[in-house]
């Protein structure tokens, strides 16, 4: 998987102790629709891309006995699908059941094609961060992620495929 960072042992982007994978594209789309950049990632954007295979990332993920979940963040998640979706399929291949959150500055309708394709592999617990960053938005605790995020437009879905 092309990545831009790991976090090994994550307290902050889930209710769970998480794996963090930092993904390595974005289209930028939040600062495109505000017409500044406001994105709190875009210093990722040049940071170096590293390959990381998947059953290293998952055994790393086994062998940590504080990890419980997966997110898949940072940048932009369904910017790359092909390593998003390959690394779910090979999780999912090891038998881990945890859960696998996905943040997204994308809608349900606009990743609806990647639902399909997520419920057609049944891909177990998958939860999704929706919306994009809005500037001066008051933020809102999340109840599904167990966490405060950063607008009020945001919030997570638990799906079970």
């Amino acid at each position: 998987m092309k990545l831009k960072g790991l976090v090994e042992t994550d307290f902050v982007n889930y209710k769970k102790t998480s794996m963090f994978l930092i993904t390595s594209q974005c289209d930028f789309k939040c600062d495109k629709e505000c017409g500044k950049d406001v994105c709190q990632n875009s210093p990722l954007a040049k940071a170096a891309v590293h390959e990381i295979d998947n059953q290293k990332l998952i055994q790393s993920y086994i062998n940590n006995p504080l990890t419980e979940a997966i997110v898949i963040g940072g940048l932009e998640p369904f910017d790359t699908w092909e390593d998003t979706f390959q690394f779910i399929k090979d999780v999912r291949n090891y038998y881990i059941e945890d859960d696998i959150v996905i943040y997204t500055g994308y809608t349900q309708e606009e990743v609806f094609e990647r639902l399909v394709e997520l419920s057609n592999f049944h891909a177990g617990n998958i939860v999704i961060k929706y919306g994009r960053f809005r500037p001066n938005s008051e933020g809102i605790y999340d109840r599904i992620l167990g966490i405060k995020l950063s607008s009020k437009n945001q919030y997570g879905v638990r799906y079970t495929f």
